[in-house]
């Protein structure tokens, strides 16, 4: 709860600007509180300026009241509660404010207010962690799929230049051109996430994407690498994934606010920062990073013995499991074991069936722009993201579509189940070298089976398709929405929840 004085000094902005109701967005800097204005014509800036603590106005794009380091966070986050995120639906106007609406206006309102109240009536804690989850990932939206495409066609290429099927310097520079461009999401993919999440939890977006960054031990010396006090071993970067970052800048959002509660406002843009990185920093590296080690540790070991069942069952149980392991970015843990069997056997059967987690999205994904498709915004995300994730990158539809609704993504692990269960029952499908799923691994399938590859995608996406249309889609992603369809989908929007 903010102390008095930044209450009354909200109160007082808001009174000089025409209300809560008369704001767009409340965005905070270092010194100033930013706001986006509807009606200019209520704002009366003489007065304003004149408000005990106000330090001076500038009225340029947004009204910008200066306020000083520290108070200036705190009163932000005072006007934007009193806002709230869904301004329009939540927010209560002022009676001056009513009185000048028009009868259309006041009925949009009071529409707009009961249609809240009722989501707010069958809200729950896991359909606020997905929104939470949503709200993250869908401004990542075009850079997943202009990026995705990039580095999809770009395996594909590299995938034939491992098979020999083409070769020369011009496709070997075309490939690295590629990867660098991809490598500008997918490599700095945490400090983008750290970023957003601060975002969604209120924390200050800069110190987010510290958090994220801390994940891949960048200054760490190889010859004293810090322990997984988990297991004994050595911590190694990128350990915890994505997930592992969102629940480090929760935490950090936790403690930035406390610490705002008690730092004097002359040294809190000194104190705060420092402290909040330095306590959920070494949190981050010592306890969230080695339980996310913990977790790998034993993954490997179950896949392992679930390898030695082998058959559709052993397929079906690894083809279930790989979306989960790619959501808490524990997929890379299996390189070593790819490595391996590719020099003892000459290629991993590992990763065919590990490959079916992307194409059941991938029927998921096309049994929900069916079954939703009155919802403009869920069916302009999976427009975006399906052609990616036919290429092999499963990101853009597990963190914008399958994840935040919940049954989908289930019924997505089901249906890549259902694919392993196919090239688990054929046996022997491997692949020569390690390279991107989806189509784009079928030129390094050994053998001559190709053909069996294709069946295990095929059946995949057909699983998807069926479990998810008959049991995935939630009814509230089947309601018609209002959005054209070259807007940026809202996070309520996109969710319809």
């Amino acid at each position: 709860m903010a102390n008095k004085d930044e209450k009354v000094l909200a109160r007082q902005i808001y009174e000089q600007i025409g209300g809560p109701g008369n704001v767009d967005n409340v965005v905070n800097c270092m010194t100033r509180v930013r706001l986006t204005i509807r009606d200019e014509g209520k704002v009366h800036e003489d007065k304003l300026k004149q408000i005990d603590g106000v330090l001076g106005v500038v009225n340029q794009d947004t009204l910008q009241v200066i306020l000083g380091p520290g108070l200036s966070v705190k009163v932000a986050q005072e006007m934007a509660k009193n806002a709230g995120v869904e301004m329009q639906t939540e927010a209560a106007p002022s009676a001056d404010v009513n009185q000048f609406k028009t009868g259309k206006e006041e009925a949009e309102r009071r529409a707009a207010e009961n249609k809240a109240k009722q989501k707010k009536k069958h809200d729950t804690p896991l359909r606020r962690v997905l929104r939470s989850i949503a709200g993250i990932f869908i401004p990542l939206i075009p850079a997943f799929v202009g990026s995705g495409i990039i580095g999809g066609i770009a395996s594909i290429f590299t995938n034939l230049l491992t098979a020999g099927t083409i070769e020369g310097a011009g496709w070997q520079y075309f490939v690295m051109v590629a990867g660098i461009i991809q490598s500008g999401l997918f490599g700095y993919l945490n400090i983008y996430v750290g970023i957003n999440a601060a975002k969604v939890f209120g924390a200050t977006e800069g110190l987010g994407g510290i958090i994220g960054g801390i994940i891949y031990l960048t200054n760490m010396n190889p010859e004293m690498p810090l322990p997984n006090i988990f297991t004994g071993g050595d911590l190694a970067g990128g350990q915890g994934g994505i997930l592992g970052v969102i629940a480090a800048v929760w935490i950090l959002s936790v403690v930035e606010k406390q610490l705002r509660k008690v730092v004097p406002n002359a040294v809190d843009i000194i104190v705060t920062p420092t402290l909040s990185l330095l306590a959920v920093g070494l949190f981050t590296i010592f306890i969230i990073m080695p339980l996310a080690g913990a977790i790998s540790s034993g993954l490997v070991g179950f896949i392992t013995t679930v390898l030695e069942i082998g058959g559709a069952v052993a397929g079906f149980i690894l083809g279930s499991l790989f979306l989960p392991m790619v959501m808490f970015g524990l997929h890379q843990i299996l390189t070593p074991i790819h490595i391996e069997m590719i020099a003892q056997t000459g290629s991993t059967q590992l990763l065919p069936i590990l490959a079916m987690a992307g194409a059941g999205q991938v029927g998921a994904a096309i049994a929900l722009w069916v079954k939703a498709r009155r919802n403009k915004q869920l069916v302009n995300m999976i427009k975006g993201a399906l052609p990616v994730g036919i290429l092999g990158i499963g990101e853009p539809l597990i963190y914008a579509v399958t994840l935040p609704l919940g049954r989908a993504f289930i019924t997505a692990c089901i249906g890549g189940g259902i694919g392993g269960a196919v090239i688990g029952a054929i046996g022997g499908v491997g692949a020569s070298a390690i390279g991107p799923s989806g189509v784009a691994l079928i030129p390094l399938i050994v053998d001559g089976l190709w053909w069996a590859y294709v069946a295990g995608l095929l059946a995949a996406y057909t699983g998807g398709f069926l479990v998810t249309y008959f049991f995935g889609v939630p009814a509230e992603a089947m309601e018609p929405s209002e959005a054209d369809d070259s807007s940026q989908p809202t996070v309520e929007e996109a969710m319809n929840i």
